[in-house]
């Protein structure tokens, strides 16, 4: 378990842009089932998540034409039963963090997986998640 005074800045930078910070796998269930397109950010303490996911997911939100009803988060390594009950809508891709997923109706529609990430610039991983959003979002 990560301590809060690490974890909490990093949540800060998806919460503080609208993101509802799911801390309980009844959030979760309560955030992933609702009708309408959720973003989901399982966030991360990793470089990557710093570098080029969080920024990523920043940018496509706020310049995309089309956009997710909701927008969540959780974070891996902090908030253990709501990483867990978030990765079982994610299924079958395994257990990647971060990792960020589109669903729509509940359902998984568009993941980018933690190897999809590293090594990309944030404006490959927004340019991802806008084509996402122009097909599962209008």
């Amino acid at each position: 378990m990560y301590p809060a005074e690490l974890v909490i800045p990093m949540k800060e930078e998806l919460t503080d842009n609208g993101f509802s910070d799911l801390k309980t796998p009844e959030e979760v269930d309560s955030a992933l089932k609702q009708e309408g397109t959720t973003l989901l950010v399982i966030n991360s303490v990793c470089g990557c998540s710093a570098g080029t996911a969080r920024p990523g997911v920043l940018h496509a939100v706020k310049t995309s034409e089309n956009k997710p009803t909701q927008l969540a988060t959780t974070f891996a390594g902090f908030d253990s039963e709501a990483v867990s009950q978030a990765r079982q809508y994610l299924l079958p891709y395994p257990p990647s963090s971060p990792c960020i997923a589109l669903l729509k109706d509940g359902e998984l529609v568009h993941m980018i997986e933690r190897h999809m990430i590293e090594g990309r610039s944030a404006e490959m991983i927004a340019s991802n998640l806008t084509a996402a959003f122009d097909t599962h979002c209008n």
